[in-house]
């Protein structure tokens, strides 16, 4: 990563709520945007999330490590094309580590391994309701990553989907961490600004990359 481990510019949102704005440079999101291209392919490549209530996700997805789908894990795309998800990239885990260290100013301890990814793109109409990423076991923090547009990102508190809560925008190659008394925190994406990416990144939308620690076994 060339950028400084600890950045100076930190935003603390809430307790173990950090937003580092432009973490990413340039040439990495041009990588990292490569990598989704190739992940998004099949098989177990970009799909539409179907919820439990016959519904689908407005952003589409695609999973590393272990396949997520509402609300639980798999090793195969069972709401995909049935075939075992793609592996977590060795280096894709080692960010995450590095990412933490960013954003809380130490590194997490070695039992922290990245384990899953799920890459969500958003189109300029997409949209991610208020929700917890609660069906891992771990406590890890969550690391969260964007490309491409800017959005809208409400982050709320752990007992509702409702007020209090912050919007921060979040613009490419911005990194936000959140873990400790925040981890179960209700956050969602309510606006996609569309045509406020980079121009030379090459990405019509928004691709938020998120890794999470599943202690799942």
């Amino acid at each position: 990563m060339d950028r400084e481990l600890f950045p100076r510019e930190r935003t603390v949102i809430a307790p173990g709520a950090v937003h580092v704005p432009d973490w990413i440079a340039a040439a990495r999101q041009r990588e990292l945007l490569a990598a989704c291209r190739a992940w998004a392919r099949p098989p177990a490549g970009l799909r539409t999330v179907r919820t439990p209530g016959g519904g689908t996700m407005t952003a589409r997805q695609v999973c590393l490590g272990l396949h997520w789908y509402p609300y639980g894990y798999a090793r195969t795309a069972v709401d995909g094309d049935g075939t075992p998800v793609k592996p977590m990239p060795r280096w894709l885990a080692d960010l995450g580590r590095e990412a933490v260290a960013a954003a809380y100013g130490t590194p997490p301890g070695p039992e922290v391994v990245y384990d899953i990814a799920l890459v969500n793109f958003y189109d300029g109409d997409s949209r991610m309701g208020m929700h917890r990423d609660a069906e891992e076991r771990s406590g890890a923090p969550v690391v969260s990553l964007s490309l491409g547009d800017t959005c809208v990102f409400r982050f709320g508190n752990t007992a509702s989907r409702g007020r209090p809560y912050q919007d921060v925008r979040l613009c490419s190659g911005d990194l936000f961490v959140f873990g400790n008394s925040s981890r179960l925190a209700y956050h969602g994406v309510p606006k996609v600004l569309p045509g406020t990416g980079p121009q030379g990144l090459g990405l019509t939308g928004r691709l938020n990359i998120t890794l999470r620690v599943g202690g799942l076994g």
